[in-house]
């Protein structure tokens, strides 16, 4: 299991903000809006999902700086601005626009709405929304990336939206410490899959490592026998395994499994990547290992075949912004049903798979690698909403994502198709989708999520620099 801070659940600062002018007009307003920060961290955390930490009221750039200083180190994910009372902007104009933190701005206020009740202290304990302007202002004109959610703080709607930026933020500090292990080499000629390894790690963070299939092959010899054991007892409890399957099949296929994460764990790797080729052509393994990158990306490793290292990292992302991310690509239309098969050569996320029949490892001839049989989960993806996001690389830093909402379709099973797969319609329809994704430039292979998440995407997008493309 993966086991990095980013596989833990967002934790987000409250900066908020106001200024002294107001503590002798209304004494004990500091304290009275504190208590407000207090109430909007309650409501917005989640045992075990999300975290929201208030500061005291900040009233002088000092303290701002200190506050930030303290939020870094208490290596937050992000960093929720929200004015207590009109709080001047040039007070924390640098120190926001300096942060490398997600910030999201909160336009929000105590109360709801205006009442013939209010006096001036209910003007001035609500008339955040111009300290809002005036900060937001400074980001703008500083080039500083930011959200904005304006909204009543207590209604659910908020609090979802805060949520998947939270969710966002935390996907995007962890991609910047992202580690990917490239087993070998990327498949030769393959263009979608290319990119400039210095950009990545400048613009976006994730760094790419080569690791030699002999580190493979010696994690292998190391295996435990307990680790093995361990991965077919699993396997025994969880799917349908084919009878045909050897015992020596299965442990050489849990060997290589406990050798891949073994290496991950210890190289504090969040992600990999790995072409048949480069398992083929070494000429020291019996098979490739297909079924163990189902089951690590099931346990939250990024992946992604034949050397593709853009998509392995986006399912990393996909994995902390939502959950379960599933590799796949799209391989035929299906024009009557207004849909696209969708599959890859072995590997899956069986935790999209359908609930109402069994995954199952099975023996599975397959002439790629000239190797022998490689045990191969097989199932069909769980019927109902779904989006797929791919990562387009463009010139020197910059950076596009290419996303479609849809559903997978509850449709008949494929026998001769020993893999996972699924038939996904775009929500716009198969033709309109795939015009807009071509000429977006979307490569073949995509993260797939159960449910709509253009949104969280869009999010991910706003605080990592990345252009949203939405077919």
């Amino acid at each position: 299991m993966a086991t990095s801070k980013s596989r833990g659940f967002p934790r987000i600062g409250i900066l908020g903000i106001m200024q002294d002018l107001y503590d002798d007009m209304i004494p004990g307003i500091a304290l009275r809006q504190e208590g407000y920060a207090a109430e909007l961290a309650a409501h917005l955390s989640v045992a075990g999902e999300f975290e929201f930490i208030p500061a005291k009221a900040i009233k002088y750039r000092e303290d701002a700086e200190r506050v930030m200083r303290e939020f870094e180190v208490a290596d937050l994910d992000g960093v929720l601005v929200v004015m207590l009372t009109y709080g001047p902007a040039m007070r924390v104009a640098r120190l926001l626009a300096e942060s490398r933190m997600p910030i999201c701005l909160a336009n929000i206020q105590p109360e709801p709405n205006v009442t013939p009740a209010w006096d001036m202290a209910d003007m001035t304990y609500n008339q955040g929304v111009h300290g809002a302007q005036d900060t937001a202002n400074a980001m703008v004109r500083a080039g500083r990336r930011f959200g904005v959610l304006t909204d009543d703080w207590r209604a659910e709607s908020f609090r979802e939206d805060v949520h998947r930026w939270a969710r966002a933020a935390a996907a995007v500090t962890a991609w910047r410490r992202l580690k990917v292990a490239l087993f070998g080499y990327a498949m030769n000629d393959m263009g979608d899959i290319r990119v400039d390894e210095s950009a990545l790690v400048r613009s976006l963070g994730p760094e790419i490592l080569a690791v030699a299939p002999g580190d493979l092959y010696r994690g292998m010899a190391a295996a435990g026998d307990a680790a093995v054991r361990e991965v077919i007892d699993f396997e025994d409890a969880h799917f349908e395994i084919d009878s045909r399957l050897s015992a020596e099949e299965r442990e050489d296929h849990a060997r290589m499994q406990v050798a891949i994460e073994n290496i991950l764990a210890e190289g504090g790797f969040g992600a990999y990547t790995a072409h048949f080729d480069a398992i083929g052509e070494d000429g020291r393994f019996h098979r490739l290992p297909l079924a163990a990158a189902s089951t690590l990306m099931a346990k939250g490793y990024g992946y992604a075949a034949e050397g593709d290292v853009l998509t392995a990292c986006l399912v990393s992302a996909g994995h902390v912004l939502i959950g379960d991310a599933h590799f796949t690509e799209m391989y035929a239309m299906d024009f009557p049903s207004d849909s696209v098969l969708m599959s890859h050569m072995g590997e899956g996320n069986w935790k999209i798979a359908r609930s109402d029949r069994p995954v199952k490892l099975i023996k599975r001839p397959l002439g790629i690698g000239r190797l022998a049989d490689p045990p191969t989960f097989l199932f069909q993806y769980q019927p109902g909403p779904a989006t797929l996001a791919a990562l387009v690389s463009l010139e020197g830093e910059r950076f596009r994502l290419v996303v479609a909402e849809g559903e997978n379709l509850d449709t008949q099973e494929l026998p001769a198709l020993e893999m996972p797969y699924g038939q996904f319609r775009p929500a716009p329809g198969v033709r309109a989708c795939l015009n807009g994704w071509l000429a977006a430039g979307g490569p073949h292979h995509e993260v797939m999520n159960l449910g709509h998440h253009a949104a969280a995407w869009r999010d991910f997008c706003t605080i990592a620099g990345i252009e949203f493309v939405q077919v």
